[in-house]
């Protein structure tokens, strides 16, 4: 799109809420009102040229009392969208009586999807509050002002000249997204809360599609984005796919799902769908999470920037039966990751709707650097990362610039994963560095200071597609991410010491116990004992010759008061098998867990990294588990060796020669 065009709409309706919305609504507020008339306008021009045959048909269905719906008026509009109000937005200008009861039966003209967006943004709200100062008028003279043309074909003068260009679905994006932007900015909206830029796109798209540019058929394909908000991914994947098939001779639709839980961008989106001539069915309102509303959708490919380092606990109780601890949503029984960051079950969900074909899916998905690292083994993002990786469904790892994202400064990658990886990529994970690989904006767009240029991302796929280690890129066998953690125990060791004190404060504590201690105290003596398993043995033949029947409780408290660890014990047996081996009790203090990677035995680890050490220790094994993370910045750290004494040295005396006689004259003066 023509950016001076973009940028001189996007000014002009700004200027808008300023002019018409200042002292009316706080500058948080002023999205109420400025992106619901944005998106009216635009419909408004669409069927403007058809109004006065909608209305005639309007009145034919009416007398012959025939229920109308879109399949009445979609041959007269174009699109799968009317209004049989008799007013369009100039003739509710022209008449500017009643300009709010006139107003309400315009909206309440149009067809029930363009209705449902209108409610979505909750615009009859608005209405009120418009009429009641007076702005409601002057709202509607700005955005019908011929300085502007939101409507898709261009505005000529009488001449043919070309007044104002048409604004494309994918320029309306740019200006919706653009606008979003400005308000986030006025709220301070959290990190999390951000549009992606068309750039970020544009190489997802290639990723996404460019390796199987050559597998393209004729026919259709279907395309998802479980976080769609405006539908600009959507947008951007149809128009470079298209371009692919095209330049093979190939012909081909794309069918674009999505699912948006935000009310204001689904409503843009939704409508954004309408003008293309799209089912609005396939833009689906709510929380992915919670309520999956493609749950028996397979699709061919699906791209997504989900909300990440932000909870999901609102929707817990409908994936988690914490009553029962059981997962209740199938989608997600791989793993739960931390209800503070639910990114991972996004893509886990995508993951689930992969076609098993024999072209199968591919995925491209945004996620920040957690989602590679975070939770231990046996955790649910772990888990979750062990599931993708053994499944050999993760082709590649892009790393990109900070401050490439509007309302975010934090590093940020895109996954690239596929179910039918080609042959040279199977056991196999790219990762490729392009953090380094941006231009300077000549002016911040919120937190976004670069962006990937055409060479940028040609560099990227290339890169990509060549499947070489390089500066940028370097490559690794699946199990590189993979360790197993085993637990190491040690034995515990225990001495009985029966002192006074500790004789004395024991009967205190439990008076009708004090016979077993004296019994105790007159076996072992005041000495430290050293073999516990001897002490533990008397004790009970003692037991036993007394006649007395000490519970174990009884027993534990005993222990508990006169025994206590040291290393020069003897450690305390807790079976002998019949072969003649022996099982320690463990010291749940001394217990400690290494991680092991999958290149090499536990065993061979063990004996290497542990024994020499802590000859005494062995390996739980029912405790071991398989764990999974990418430490993307440690395969591409560089070191860079400290300067030298004399480097630095001369580096003070420069400094010192530079201030030399700075002191004398601040005394001096």
């Amino acid at each position: 799109m023509n950016h001076t065009v973009h940028n001189n709409i996007v000014s002009f309706i700004w200027g808008i809420a300023d002019d018409v919305l200042r002292d009316v609504y706080v500058r948080g507020k002023y999205r109420d009102v400025i992106l619901p008339m944005t998106v009216i306008r635009r419909l408004d021009i669409l069927l403007e040229p058809t109004k006065d045959k909608v209305l005639e048909m309007h009145k034919f269905l009416e007398e012959n009392k025939i229920e109308a719906g879109i399949a009445q008026y979609r041959p007269i509009t174009g699109y799968p969208f009317y209004n049989t109000s008799q007013f369009t937005l100039q003739r509710l200008y022209d008449t500017p009586s009643h300009i709010k009861a006139n107003f309400t039966a315009y909206l309440n003209g149009f067809s029930e999807n363009v209705q449902e967006i209108i409610r979505k943004f909750k615009f009859h709200n608005q209405l009120e509050t418009l009429d009641d100062a007076n702005r409601l008028y002057p709202l509607l003279e700005k955005f019908l002002s011929p300085r502007m043309n939101l409507g898709v074909h261009p505005v000529q003068d009488g001449r043919g000249h070309v007044l104002h260009e048409g604004l494309s679905n994918l320029g309306m994006g740019y200006v919706f997204e653009e606008l979003i932007r400005r308000f986030n900015e006025e709220n301070n909206e959290e990190a999390g809360e951000h549009f992606t830029p068309r750039d970020i796109i544009q190489v997802m798209v290639h990723l996404l599609f460019e390796p199987v540019a050559e597998q393209i058929e004729s026919g259709t394909y279907l395309v998802y984005d479980g976080a769609c908000g405006s539908g600009g991914m959507l947008t951007e994947a149809e128009k470079y796919f298209l371009a692919l098939a095209e330049a093979r001779g190939k012909r081909v639709s794309l069918e674009l799902y999505g699912q948006e839980v935000n009310p204001e961008t689904y409503a843009i989106c939704t409508a954004d769908m309408l003008i293309q001539g799209r089912n609005p069915e396939n833009i689906a309102f709510g929380s992915t999470l919670r309520h999956d509303a493609f749950m028996r959708m397979l699709y061919d490919f699906m791209l997504s920037n989900p909300p990440y380092g932000k909870s999901w606990s609102v929707d817990k109780d409908y994936i988690y039966d914490g009553k029962k601890k059981e997962v209740i949503d199938h989608r997600f029984t791989v793993g739960l990751p931390r209800s503070s960051d639910g990114q991972l079950l996004f893509l886990v969900n995508m993951l689930k709707k992969m076609k098993e074909t024999p072209r199968g899916s591919r995925i491209a998905h945004v996620h920040n650097g957690s989602a590679m690292f975070t939770g231990d083994a046996g955790q649910g993002e772990s888990d979750i990362r062990k599931w993708v990786i053994e499944n050999d469904w993760l082709e590649a790892i892009i790393g990109l610039p900070l401050n490439m994202f509007y309302n975010t400064g934090i590093a940020t990658y895109i996954w690239v994963l596929s179910n039918r990886k080609p042959a040279h990529r199977r056991g196999k994970v790219q990762l490729i560095d392009a953090r380094e690989l941006y231009t300077k904006l000549r002016k911040n767009l919120g937190s976004k200071n670069c962006e990937f240029t055409a060479d940028h991302i040609r560099l990227i796929m290339d890169t990509f597609l060549k499947f070489e280690e390089s500066d940028i890129s370097q490559i690794f066998n699946n199990e590189e991410f993979g360790y197993h953690k085993i637990t190491v125990e040690r034995p515990l060791r225990l001495k009985t010491h029966v002192t006074p004190e500790r004789l004395a404060a024991f009967k205190v504590d439990n008076p009708a116990d004090g016979a077993l201690a004296e019994g105790l105290a007159a076996l072992v003596g005041s000495e430290p004992q050293l073999d516990f398993n001897a002490v533990q043995q008397q004790f009970q033949k003692w037991l036993k010759a007394q006649g007395h029947k000490a519970t174990a409780k009884q027993v534990q408290a005993l222990w508990a008061v006169f025994t206590e660890t040291d290393e020069a014990a003897e450690p305390v047996i807790q079976k002998k098998h019949k072969d003649g081996a022996i099982e320690y009790e463990p010291d749940s203090n001394l217990r400690d867990t290494e991680n092991v990677p999958l290149t090499e035995t536990i065993e061979s680890y063990f004996a290497r990294e542990v024994l020499p050490h802590v000859p005494d220790a062995w390996i739980d094994h029912s405790k071991t588990v398989r764990g999974y993370e990418i430490s993307f910045t440690k395969y591409f750290y560089q070191y860079a060796p400290l300067r030298s004494l004399e480097e630095i040295v001369a580096d003070i005396r420069a400094l010192e020669a530079e201030t030399d006689g700075i002191l004398e004259q601040i005394v001096t003066i």
